[in-house]
């Protein structure tokens, strides 16, 4: 089987020397000696026959640049292999008659490597010096400027031993079969053929990409470079963080740079398995590569480039402080003109068009306590996700605060840079029909961080309309709120059962033996209960923000100094908050895991990704599982860190956090009065003592206020499971139709499902047209593209009005000295720092008493701050979970420091003051 031989070819590079030949005459030759090609040395092979990334390489290593040894096994050899297996005649027939792909793979993988081309395969790799080697598939026209097949075909790393190399090369042959590739070929036609690239592997210290142009901003004269830790398959399955430079390609000057805190890489676990592993302590803040590293990396792209044309993607790796080049394709596609420099609004373009512009100016927007859910950077999915919740669920959680008119659910919220946003001017336009919120300024001022003036900002929207509209408004808020205090109750108590009835439902239905048809219904259903549980949550969330913002006037009015941060040394019942409970159940989970030696020992000493199925085949292990884990899980399972994100794992899903934090209380030591005797240190009888010295009117007052604060903190945490339990209803949908977008070659990896659209996932369970014209699969990488541009920009800010750059964003002063953000925790501490990026891979390394420093919390992160000194974010605010959770710890808290995980590192000693807000680097 042979494919047409292509009319065009790809720009060549110049070879620079002539590496020549270097044969034994008096050796033997392998029987199909012919039909390998050793890459960069003469050969008769031709650009087809190679296939496209081993034709790349072939020019690369002749040119005299650092591409690691190869050899190519040719599109000849797999038709010889096809034909002496018996295997050519079947495949014809089998794709004659349509039938599945997978019956041709399966094919392939069973059947014996025949005798002479098993020996030419081993003579090669005996040439090459018996190296690890990684062995990638190579098909005609990939990776040409016209077609990318990146992706399609398999790869497997880090190969060693003559049986290895021959079941390795077989996975790629059969990858031609793989149901992606299938859907990948234009016209959906036969498979043609294969070729095979074995080349050294470089176990590198440092890997990444690098565009010869920005490939989504399009910036000239820019040379964009990611690097991470480890090997470049972190980088691009997104599994690790890299740090971003941007490299002027006329002065090889880095003209932009961020680092990240690195904590995982991929890496050579053992023989032929690659996994992630920690990153060295030392290289977590540090950049990956150095301005003389990135300036050969420029001047060796600027080679390529030059010498073949065209702007360039290019693969590479650093080991020993030695580059080395493994890929170089031609960049297909263009960059998005909209993702250029410039300042952008949150505002939909279409509907943005629509603004005058005195809202498209002056528009406040604000991240801040939105849901506490959709926080940070967002996949397309989780993007798509959200804008359903504005189009189906926003509006009535509305109508529930007691909103006669919920307007345009559109303006409502705003999306950018891969961020969520809240219309806080239209929002609070809104608000005005409720009388708390009359004045718009009790509502706006608890959204805006200090990046926002407030004296100089007015609302584009103006006032709701005053006159009968106000009476019928208030009339009607006045009637709802009556209701809502008199349901709150018995709806929290029908909140939770109901949870936990679609809880356990789930866990008995198995999706993958559900009809598209049936998955569509079970959507729906699960969509229904999202929309309840939200307006069902909402009041509880809005009335404890209002409650607390009540007593924090009240407080500064009545009290004066004596109330400064009054609002914040009131505890509520600990016992009563769901999050907080959390740890307490952690903590029991670790004591019965440490009276069984058997399960401790699984627990302490298996790989996190291996304890639950090493658990689960352990007779001990088994009994732990049913007896502690099932009913924590059942309780706890669905919590997950920024629980709106549908690619997130929760707990249930992936339960190595609790692992984690299992190992961490068990080798503590401590005692569950030590987690939730934390408040009863704090000293309510100060507290008491200020409220006495008012008169008993005012007294009475502010004492009604906490109670209520403190009744819908309390139903709020309770109801919040029900809401965080709905969303991962969905994402279980979600995944079960990325399963098989997978197994119909749609998607290349389940991680591809980051960058569907929800709205897509719906329309394709809705109707009958096929995966592939659903989910095209240029969308998809447009989508990927996308994404990976938003993940290298600068946080955006908490709050800013009109329109932001978020190119040009302020660099921190890394002076160390202070740092201001608000103090969300009364108290002050000093203690050592950690920085912790990845909860799951971290909880292990954080020690009692640590300052934890991060980007922000979520109510995930609940068991850390029962043993942590003090929390430092860099976003957040007064009514975070987390700042909330940091009080019932009493914990000091300081968040929205916008810089601190990129001034502070690991072990600096630092002062947190929860009352001030200020943050200092005391020793370095």
């Amino acid at each position: 089987m042979t494919t047409k031989a292509t009319t065009e070819s790809a720009p060549t590079i110049e070879a620079r020397t002539d590496p020549g030949t270097d044969t034994d005459p008096a050796r033997t030759p392998a029987p199909h000696a012919d039909l390998v090609a050793v890459l960069g040395r003469p050969h008769p092979a031709t650009p087809d026959e190679l296939g496209g990334k081993a034709a790349r390489l072939d020019e690369l290593t002749a040119a005299g640049l650092p591409v690691p040894p190869a050899f190519c096994l040719t599109t000849g050899l797999f038709d010889v292999f096809l034909r002496e297996s018996g295997l050519a005649a079947e495949i014809r027939g089998a794709e004659a008659r349509g039938e599945p792909a997978l019956t041709v793979r399966e094919s392939i993988l069973a059947r014996d490597v025949p005798e002479p081309v098993a020996r030419t395969i081993l003579t090669a790799y005996e040439e090459l010096g018996r190296p690890r080697v990684a062995v990638r598939s190579s098909a005609p026209r990939e990776d040409s400027a016209e077609r990318s097949f990146a992706g399609q075909h398999d790869t497997v790393l880090d190969v060693s031993g003559d049986a290895a190399l021959l079941d390795a090369v077989k996975v790629c042959w059969a990858s031609l079969w793989s149901d992606r590739a299938a859907a990948y070929r234009a016209g959906g036609g036969p498979a043609g053929s294969i070729a095979v690239v074995v080349q050294e592997m470089v176990p590198a210290d440092v890997s990444g990409v690098l565009f010869t142009v920005d490939p989504v901003g399009g910036r000239p004269n820019r040379l964009v470079v990611e690097a991470c830790c480890g090997l470049g398959e972190g980088l691009v399955s997104g599994r690790v963080s890299s740090d971003f430079f941007v490299v002027d390609d006329r002065t090889l000057d880095v003209v932009e740079e961020r680092v990240r805190y690195k904590v995982t890489k991929c890496a050579p676990l053992a023989p032929g398995r690659i996994g992630l592993t920690k990153v060295d302590a030392a290289d977590r803040d540090a950049p990956c590569l150095t301005r003389d590293q990135l300036a050969a990396l420029a001047r060796l792209a600027l080679e390529i480039r030059d010498g073949c044309g065209v702007e360039q993607d290019i693969e590479w790796a650093l080991r020993d402080g030695t580059l080395y080049l493994l890929q170089a394709r031609p960049i297909t596609t263009r960059p998005r003109p909209e993702a250029s420099d410039g300042a952008h609004s949150p505002y939909l373009p279409g509907l943005l068009a629509k603004q005058p512009d005195a809202v498209r100016h002056g528009t406040l927007w604000s991240r801040m306590d939105i849901g506490e859910i959709f926080v940070g950077l967002m996949s397309p999915l989780g993007l798509s996700f959200a804008r359903h919740y504005q189009d189906h669920v926003h509006g009535d959680c509305a109508a529930a605060l007691g909103v006669r008119d919920t307007g345009d659910v559109d303006l409502h919220m705003g999306f950018f840079q891969g961020h969520v946003y809240l219309n806080i001017s239209y929002t609070a336009y809104l608000l005005g029909q409720a009388l708390p919120t009359r004045d718009q300024r009790h509502f706006t001022r608890r959204f805006v961080s200090e990046e926002v003036d407030l004296a100089t900002y007015k609302n584009p929207f103006g006032t709701f309309p005053g006159g009968l509209e106000d009476l019928l408004s208030t009339t009607h808020w006045l009637r709802a709120t009556a209701n809502e205090m008199v349901v709150m109750k018995g709806r929290a108590r029908d909140m939770a059962a109901a949870r936990l009835y679609e809880f356990d439902r789930a866990r008995r239905l198995d999706l993958t033996r559900m009809s598209r048809r049936e998955l569509h219904a079970e959507l729906g259903r699960y969509l229904d209960y999202f929309h309840d549980a939200h307006v069902g949550y909402m009041p509880y969330y809005i009335n404890a923000f209002g409650f607390y913002g009540i007593l924090t006037e009240l407080c500064a009015k009545w009290l004066g100094a004596a109330g400064d941060n009054l609002q914040n040394r009131i505890k509520t019942d600990m016992s009563s908050l769901r999050t907080v409970a959390s740890a307490q159940e952690i903590w029991s989970v670790a004591q019965a895991a440490k009276a069984r030696p058997r399960v401790m020992e699984i627990i302490e000493a298996a790989p996190l990704d291996e304890v639950a199925d090493r658990l689960r085949a352990d007779p001990d292990g088994e009994a732990f599982w049913q007896a502690e884990l099932e009913p924590f899980l059942r309780a706890n399972g669905t919590r997950g860190r920024q629980e709106m994100e549908l690619t997130h794992q929760r707990w249930i899903d992936d339960p190595s956090y609790v692992f984690q934090m299992i190992r961490r209380y068990a080798a503590d030591g401590f005692t569950a009065d030590d987690i939730m005797g934390r408040s009863r240190a704090r000293q309510e009888g100060d507290v008491r003592a200020v409220l006495k010295e008012l008169p008993l009117p005012r007294r009475t007052t502010i004492e009604g206020v906490i109670s209520m604060y403190a009744l819908c903190s309390e139903l709020r945490e309770a109801t919040r499971m029900s809401m965080i339990t709905s969303i991962w209803l969905v994402r279980n949908i979600v995944y079960e139709v990325g399963r098989r977008l997978v197994e119909e070659g749609v998607l290349h990896s389940l991680d591809e499902v980051a960058y569907l659209d929800f709205a897509d996932v719906r329309r394709y369970l809705a109707g009958a047209l096929p995966a592939r014209e659903a989910f095209p699969r240029a969308a998809i990488e447009e989508r990927r593209r996308l994404h990976e541009y938003h993940n290298r920009l600068p946080e955006p800010p908490l709050t800013f009005v009109g329109e932001h750059d978020g190119t040009r964003a302020v660099r921190p002063v890394k002076d160390g000295a202070r740092l201001d953000g608000l103090g969300s925790s009364p108290g002050r501490i000093v203690g050592r720092a950690r920085i912790v990026e990845d909860l799951v891979w971290q909880a292990d390394e954080f020690q009692a008493g640590e300052i934890l420093v991060t980007r922000h919390t979520d109510a995930s992160w609940t068991p850390l701050f029962a043993i942590a000194g003090g929390v430092v974010t860099d976003i957040g605010s007064m009514l975070s979970h987390s700042s909330i959770v940091s009080r019932e710890f009493n914990v000091p808290s300081v968040v929205n420091t916008k810089y601190a995980t990129q001034v502070i590192n690991t072990g600096d000693m630092v002062m947190v003051d929860g009352d001030t807000g200020v943050v200092e680097v005391v020793e370095g």
